[in-house]
């Protein structure tokens, strides 16, 4: 039998180091893994994220406990986050800020849980896009640095002309 050989071009696409590869997937998970709110679904950073091809119908928000305190989470314990850029309840975060700072979305109404308000829950639209979920008068969302439920990783960062802080039950951000 003959030996099988490669076009140089296919056998150094092969031998790229497996980092890439994990980047690869990383940059793709982010592009897919906020663009909802549901409580359900696959896929996405934390395993169960729901994917940008469309709002969920509906989205919860609850407190939960973590090392800032009680703080405003998804339904799925996922980290929300306000911006101070945001002027009331409309968005600033825009191009590639959404890459980096993905909308809590739903299509339908909004549910409090554990902890959190309905009276402070509401919703704002940006043109041609699913409703975004604010709180407190404030947009609410997701940073692509949290890995995990829990995790507070975009915490007074300073990105995308303003400041990124999580939410009091009160929503209130939390921090300076």
């Amino acid at each position: 039998m003959l030996p099988v050989t490669r076009p140089r071009a296919v056998s150094r696409l092969l031998s790229l180091p497996v980092a890439a590869s994990g980047f690869t997937m990383l940059a793709a998970a982010c592009g897919t893994a906020y663009g909802g709110g549901s409580s359900s679904g696959s896929g996405g950073v934390y395993g169960g994220g729901p994917s940008s091809a469309g709002a969920a119908a509906s989205a919860s928000v609850a407190v939960a406990t973590s090392g800032l305190g009680k703080i405003l989470t998804d339904g799925q314990g996922r980290t929300l986050y306000l911006f101070t850029k945001d002027k009331g309840s409309a968005s600033s975060c825009t191009g590639s800020c959404t890459g980096v700072w993905p909308a809590f979305t739903a299509s339908g109404a909004a549910q409090a849980e554990s902890g959190a308000a309905a009276s402070l829950l509401g919703t704002s639209t940006n043109s041609g896009l699913p409703a975004q979920i604010t709180y407190n008068g404030h947009p609410l969302y997701y940073y692509v640095g949290d890995n995990k439920p829990g995790d507070t990783n975009g915490q007074n960062l300073d990105q995308f002309g303003g400041s990124w802080y999580v939410l009091s039950a009160s929503g209130m951000q939390v921090g300076q």
